[in-house]
């Protein structure tokens, strides 16, 4: 099993600080309620590095904004490990869809 980053979707919106890799950021959850969307913007050190990014199921965060020295070296995948979804959804996320570490870009 990977490492999962928690959300409290109750909270939304919300954020918090994370560690991921070496550094230090901040990540701030919200929810679309007529897309059924979650979206999330990544901070460094108070800089917004990508706003409102789209957690779609099984598509790395931030992948098509990443520049190298800016953004967390981990992949961040939201997946159900389990195999039983395939969507991100309001009733299955922190439920059985979790936002996954993998080490490596």
């Amino acid at each position: 099993m990977r490492d999962r980053i928690i959300v409290k979707k109750e909270l939304i919106p919300y954020g918090f600080n994370i560690a991921l890799g070496k550094d230090k950021f901040n990540m701030r959850f919200a929810y679309n309620q007529q897309a059924g969307l979650f979206t999330v913007s990544l901070y460094r050190d108070g800089i917004l590095l990508c706003a409102d990014e789209p957690i779609i199921y099984g598509v790395p965060l931030f992948r098509d904004v990443y520049e190298s020295g800016k953004f967390p070296v981990l992949d961040i995948v939201p997946v159900d490990e389990s195999g039983q979804e395939q969507e991100v959804t309001w009733k299955n996320f922190g439920e059985t869809v979790f936002l996954t570490i993998a080490n490596g870009k």
